[in-house]
């Protein structure tokens, strides 16, 4: 295997076998560092499968997941992994779902961890690869739900390839089995969903701004982030030279899945963060949108304005419209 006619591999230049280890797959990158100790140190290297990684997996785990697999693998090669199995269950991360986590607060999960040998415990971008290819690494992530993404813990099911998530509300709840690739996205900010997020724009929208805000219908449970737009005060011309919106001490917040007439289709926040009187909901932080393709993804969930919405709890149900495939 690591003859090329009369070159031996090994007596190649170093740049001429990197280059040729980046065209492998996983699994011929598995199998080639099988053939003796130098190629299985190259194979496993992680400037290598940090490739692999954001190939597959970039859309979907961002800076938040690769510093929980960091705790994870850090936590193995200090404790050990007979250690880290017995008493994993207390420090957040391992255990059963159905058990008590304080410490785990949507973070990460590492379903068994009895494959992180102590050589292994090494190779922190390749063991990840195969954490999340086999399932066994619940990482953090968001899930497009209509107009609102909700913070769940979701693994990746590679028979189905597609994701099976949990979301954390008064205990741990199956949110569904067959969720897609393209209803997950990366959590925007490092922000827990229990925590206010700190805005940081606040003092600079203005009508016509897309953002995103934290929203959520009961004091104690976790905030969603919900797509919305910034919208003019009722006394105000709309008329751009004469308005004068962006110098209000208030801001005028426009949910754009309701329907015109709708209580719920525009709220009056501070602009300093705080909520303005009485409110339908529990406001947190807001994050503007920069991005014209984060911006046209939200719009594309967005119903005709013609349909009513009806609000059920936590959830919307659109007359007429399917509920969206692989989330319950």
């Amino acid at each position: 295997m690591d003859i090329i006619g009369n070159i031996c591999l090994l007596n190649l230049p170093e740049p001429i076998l990197d280059c040729i280890l980046k065209l492998l797959s996983p699994m011929e990158l598995i199998e080639m560092s099988e053939v003796c100790t130098y190629l299985r140190d190259r194979c496993r290297s992680d400037p290598l499968w940090e490739e692999h990684v954001k190939k597959k997996w970039g859309r979907v785990i961002g800076g938040v997941a690769y510093e929980e697999w960091k705790w994870h693998i850090t936590t193995a090669k200090e404790k050990g992994i007979d250690q880290l199995s017995q008493h994993g269950n207390q420090n957040r991360s391992l255990g059963s779902f159905y058990g008590t986590w304080p410490m785990l607060y949507l973070r990460s999960y590492l379903e068994d961890c009895n494959h992180l040998s102590s050589s292994l415990a090494n190779c922190f971008m390749m063991t990840l690869y195969f954490s999340l290819e086999n399932g066994k690494f619940w990482f953090p992530a968001q899930i497009y739900r209509g107009s609102l993404a909700r913070d769940a813990l979701v693994r990746y099911n590679s028979k189905t390839d597609n994701f099976e998530a949990r979301e954390q509300n008064g205990g741990w709840h199956s949110v569904g089995s067959n969720i897609q690739w393209d209803i997950l996205r990366v959590p925007p900010v490092d922000t827990p969903p229990c925590d206010r997020h700190i805005s940081d724009c606040l003092q600079d929208l203005k009508p016509g701004d897309h953002i995103e805000i934290q929203r959520k219908s009961r004091r104690e449970i976790a905030y969603d982030w919900w797509y919305a737009v910034i919208g003019h005060m009722e006394s105000c011309s709309e008329n751009e030279k004469l308005c004068r919106c962006g110098d209000s001490e208030k801001l005028i917040v426009e949910f754009k899945q309701y329907y015109n007439g709708s209580r719920m289709r525009r709220v009056m926040l501070l602009r300093n963060g705080e909520q303005s009187g009485e409110t339908t909901a529990y406001y947190g932080g807001i994050r503007k949108l920069h991005s014209a393709e984060e911006i046209q993804r939200w719009e594309k969930l967005l119903p005709p304005h013609q349909t009513p919405f009806i609000q059920m709890g936590a959830r919307i149900v659109c007359r007429g419209m399917a509920p969206r495939r692989g989330v319950q």
